[in-house]
């Protein structure tokens, strides 16, 4: 495959016959210029100049395809879309300025007031808040439900239901959802599935080819890998994401071309990254189980799981993320985090370097105790995001602590 030559990804159905992942990830989306670069170049640009008014015309009314103003055309933001919807399986991607824009750019384009949405309960403590008290300003509101629970699921469905939403594996519990079930059940009423593919990545595992109609990501976390950036993504249909990007262009929730480049690079790596994050913790949930004063070691990756055979089916492998209640409530938690040596407290994950955080009192904290109880976050719940740092030094790490309790 010549290098000049860019993988497009409304051609990924043919070319995914021909093109592996890590191919997708390191060509799709390439950008040939003049001068011959073998990298991606960055168009630091606030706006494009046309060269008469006649093509300023035609670009503005879409007639003429090319580049307009950075709030919604780049080329380097253009070429991590279309790389990552090569990756996912998806006609088109559509990149924003963070996760939780990604999120709420895909509730503004498809929903209003007085529409419904029904959620898993096990998602990230701001996409609950965002759920539950700004959509519902605006008269949207919003039903949780247990993520593997399906009567639950068709039983919170009403004609007033335009989307369904989930993270799987979810955070921090790594619990996990069959999607293909859940692609039946939207089908069936005629709603979206929406998945927030950020644990697992495109690397592991593909929503939209189990029957998801959109997929979204942070793509701070393990798209990037190093902690760099923030910036997010809607992947999906034409179609579909046309509504997505007519709510970017309006409401201007940007990435910018920097951030993208970043990303780019990023992608070429992930599948490599999230192999060895997948080997370490694994390792690391084996070895947990047996420790003293850890009273339950969440991942997916151990037998012990409740949905351990339906991870193995949907996923390539479990993912960097491992979490583990102890003995002795926040207290201990806290002395756990607090006797590391290296290991980064933040609450940010997917990074090379391992983090680890007390979801209760940071990603969580802003949600009442009852909301944290139906979540299941404990205050003895400690979340590790297993980097790439050699497993027996992650490990000694987290036995300073553990030896403590």
């Amino acid at each position: 495959m010549p290098t000049n030559t860019p993988v497009n990804a409304a051609a990924e159905a043919e070319s995914s016959s021909e093109y592996g992942l890590e191919t997708l990830a390191i060509r799709t989306g390439q950008l040939p210029t003049d001068e011959g670069s073998h990298g991606e170049p960055i168009f630091t640009t606030s706006s494009f100049v046309f060269k008469d008014a006649a093509q300023a015309a035609a670009r503005f009314g879409g007639d003429e395809p090319g580049n307009i103003y950075s709030r919604f055309s780049n080329p380097t933001v253009s070429a991590f879309e279309q790389r990552l919807a090569a990756m996912e399986g998806g006609e088109r991607a559509v990149a924003t300025s963070s996760g939780m824009a990604a999120i709420l750019s895909t509730m503004m384009a498809f929903l209003e007031a007085g529409d419904e949405v029904v959620s898993s309960r096990s998602i990230f403590g701001t996409t609950n808040v965002l759920f539950d008290k700004y959509l519902k300003k605006f008269g949207v509101t919003t039903s949780f439900v247990a993520i593997s629970d399906y009567e639950q699921w068709e039983s919170a469905i009403t004609s007033k239901t335009k989307l369904l939403f989930l993270e799987t594996p979810s955070n921090p519990l790594c619990e996990i959802a069959d999607i293909s079930k859940l692609s039946v059940l939207a089908k069936k009423h005629g709603v979206l599935l929406v998945v927030d593919n950020c644990f697992c990545t495109p690397a592991l595992q593909l929503p939209l080819s189990l029957g998801a109609d959109i997929v979204v990501h942070s793509a701070t976390k393990y798209l990037d890998g190093q902690g760099r950036c923030v910036g997010g993504a809607v992947v999906g249909s034409n179609k579909l994401m046309e509504e997505v990007y007519g709510f970017l262009r309006s409401a201007g929730p940007t990435l910018s071309p920097f951030n993208a480049w970043v990303f780019l690079k990023g992608l070429e790596t992930l599948s490599l990254r999230m192999q060895a994050h997948s080997a370490s913790a694994l390792r690391l949930a084996d070895w947990l189980q047996d420790q003293p004063g850890v009273k339950k070691v969440h991942y997916a990756g151990l037998p012990s799981h409740p949905q351990h055979l339906l991870a193995r089916e949907q996923q390539r492998a479990f993912g960097g993320i491992v979490s583990f209640e102890l003995e002795g409530g926040k207290e201990a938690a806290w002395k756990v985090i607090d006797a590391t040596t290296f290991l980064s407290i933040t609450a940010n994950l997917g990074d090379a370097k391992t983090t680890i955080t007390h979801p209760a009192t940071t990603t969580h904290g802003r949600l009442s105790d009852e909301a944290k109880l139906a979540a299941g976050i404990t205050d003895g719940l400690v979340r590790v995001a297993v980097g790439l740092e050699e497993f027996k030094d992650i490990r000694g790490d987290l036995a300073r602590g553990i030896s403590l309790l």
